[in-house]
């Protein structure tokens, strides 16, 4: 779930879209959730977390004058006024999987507005489907902070990377595609997941040995994690 806190004046990913994308419906919650086959505690959490789903922008060939790409033949922006402080991922998850096309999402509560993107690419066993990363957040801005410019692109396919890898919280290394990107993000996430578990494991041990054993594991895994984010 997302939390709630100031962020900085600004962010990358807090784009200025170009006016002629601009699209303005709003999409009706109970539909997105029907189409996802939401069970009851899904629905309740669209019902208790989301005031309005608004189809803010529409970036395609038509809009922005790029060429689509196979995975990427359009980008959606949906803004979400909030209720509560916080949402809970597996609603974006559901709209993600109820919308066939890559979307950026901008949360607004309170004043503060937050980006939220995973990134969203065809199987390549069946091309009929779409694989979900996990979701990648900005901090909250203040929802008059000032827009970056859209990155320059040749095409969506690089638009939409540039648009995820704004939120990707791991520098890029050179040549570095985004699927290895996410890759390398994920396994980090997973070494810091296991040295947190080292650290308290670390922390109850008694006994000298045991502790120098286990002093050695974590070290391992600072150095593997430090080696991930370079």
């Amino acid at each position: 779930m997302t939390g709630f806190a100031a962020g900085p004046a600004s962010h990358p990913a807090f784009v200025r879209y170009p006016a002629q994308t601009a699209f303005g419906r709003t999409l009706p919650k109970n539909k997105l959730y029907a189409h996802s086959h939401a069970g009851t505690r899904l629905k309740n959490l669209f019902v208790q977390q989301v005031e309005q789903i608004v189809w803010q922008f529409k970036l395609a060939p038509e809009t922005i004058n790029l060429p689509a790409r196979p995975a990427v033949p359009e980008i959606q922006v949906f803004g979400i006024q909030l209720k509560t402080p916080g949402l809970s991922f597996d609603v974006l998850r559901a709209i993600d999987q109820a919308v066939q096309f890559p979307i950026i999402f901008e949360l607004a509560h309170a004043g503060r507005t937050q980006v939220v993107a995973c990134h969203k690419r065809l199987s390549e066993s069946d091309a009929s489907r779409w694989v979900l990363s996990d979701y990648f957040a900005s901090g909250w801005l203040a929802e008059n902070a000032e827009r970056c410019a859209m990155p320059v692109a040749l095409h969506l396919g690089s638009l939409y990377e540039q648009l995820l890898r704004a939120l990707v919280p791991l520098p890029a290394r050179p040549n570095e595609t985004l699927a290895e990107h996410i890759v390398r993000l994920d396994a980090l996430a997973a070494k810091q997941r296991e040295a947190d578990k080292t650290a308290a494991k670390l922390e109850k041990e008694r006994q000298f040995n045991r502790k120098v054993a286990i002093n050695a594991d974590l070290r391992r895994l600072q150095t593997e994690m430090e080696a991930l984010r370079r």
